[in-house]
């Protein structure tokens, strides 16, 4: 569960730290300036709908720092980017299965979200 006293702690941060006044930031992530006046105020908690409008507009807030304040803000830019190394493959089985390129796609990847066993999770914008 959500604590909303320090959810709305997190979110004066990101206006702080975006410059926005309430107002601005409402309309940048599209939500009636009233939503996030009242968010503020403690009159309301916060919706799924905002909070995933937050982090489509803003990436580099991180989903799960944004919730319950774990992870870090800004979100690391090279977490987006790092990969897992694979174990090398063999010389052998390079030369009997040729990769064959695909025919490019108009497709592209817009979030990829990563779930953890511990119920914590990672999402990255492309």
């Amino acid at each position: 569960m959500v604590n909303t006293t320090d959810f709305i702690k997190r979110l004066e941060h990101l206006l702080q730290y975006y410059g926005l006044s309430a107002s601005s930031f409402a309309d940048k992530i599209n939500v009636q300036r009233s939503s996030i006046s009242h968010l503020l105020s403690g009159r309301n908690k916060p919706s799924l709908d905002l909070v995933l409008k937050v982090v489509n507009v803003f990436p580099d807030v991180n989903l799960y720092w944004l919730l319950n304040g774990k992870g870090s803000f800004p979100s690391d830019a090279e977490k987006a980017t790092t990969h897992t190394t694979s174990p090398p493959v063999p010389k052998a089985a390079l030369e009997e299965s040729p990769v064959k390129a695909l025919p490019k796609s108009k497709k592209t990847i817009e979030k990829i979200i990563i779930f953890y066993s511990d119920g914590s999770f990672e999402a990255y914008n492309n």
